[in-house]
């Protein structure tokens, strides 16, 4: 399986998930380009040309084809991956994330969270941030920096910095849509899961994936937000290893 993840996140940001899935899968993880040890992002990034790292990860691997894990922006970067090549892909695993880029994080309270995560004390920003993962009082006030530090090193960086990249990504996210594309993904096994309290990547845009794809299994999590692969770590694995079992077992 290969794993992509989202907007200025290194490869090891799938820990949580490798911890578990390794004893059993075979598992590909990378920093995109620009990103972690990749090599610095060209003047101009598309979410087509990560769909082409992908693919030649794979050629590099010898896979012929291989399960798709993405989580925001790499859940946009694993559409285009399916339907450009969708012989390449056994499945889809499309974590908190949505059709349209420019949807994401469009709302009152991403702008407000966005803001505080830029300016201001460090401590602010790592609390905004963190306002970004986790629901709502999930996690206490006097925790939130311990929480900050702890998640840092899946990150690659401290949370009350970005990286370098962010804007180039966010700027391919942006112009890339897959919404009239969607239907041409049926016959591929896919799990969509939302985090119900995600600012950037709200239910409507997962439950619009989920629509857009014959067959598409559509998981909510009531209690999370958009940081639900590290926060709720269990419960995305066993979505995760169920989907892949459910997969495999029909091939």
């Amino acid at each position: 399986m290969v794993l992509i993840q989202g907007v200025g996140v290194h490869g090891h940001g799938w820990r949580p998930q490798l911890d578990a899935l390794l004893p059993r899968h075979t598992c590909l993880w990378f920093d995109n380009r620009g990103v972690g040890a990749s090599q610095p992002a060209s003047r101009r990034v598309s979410v087509g040309q990560l769909a082409d790292d992908v693919i030649a990860l794979l050629d590099a691997q010898e896979w012929s084809d291989a399960h798709i894990v993405g989580h925001s922006l790499g859940g946009l970067i694993a559409q285009r991956v399916a339907l450009q090549h969708p012989s390449r892909v056994r499945s889809l695993a499309l974590l908190c994330t949505f059709a349209r880029g420019r949807d994401a994080g469009a709302n009152a309270r991403m702008a407000w969270i966005g803001l505080r995560s830029r300016v201001g004390p460090r401590t602010m920003r790592r609390a905004a941030f963190l306002e970004i993962l986790a629901a709502p009082g999930a996690i206490p006030a006097n925790d939130r920096q311990r929480v900050a530090e702890d998640l840092a090193p899946l990150f690659g960086h401290d949370l009350a910095d970005h990286s370098p990249v962010e804007m180039q990504q966010l700027s391919a996210m942006r112009a890339e849509d897959t919404t009239k594309e969607l239907p041409q993904l049926a016959g591929i096994p896919t799990l969509v899961v939302s985090g119900a309290h995600d600012p950037i990547a709200p239910p409507r845009l997962g439950r619009q994936i989920a629509a857009g794809i014959p067959g598409a299994q559509y998981e909510e999590l009531a209690d999370q937000s958009h940081g639900a692969p590290i926060m709720a770590a269990a419960t995305i694995n066993a979505l995760l290893s169920a989907h892949l079992d459910a997969t495999d077992s029909t091939r």
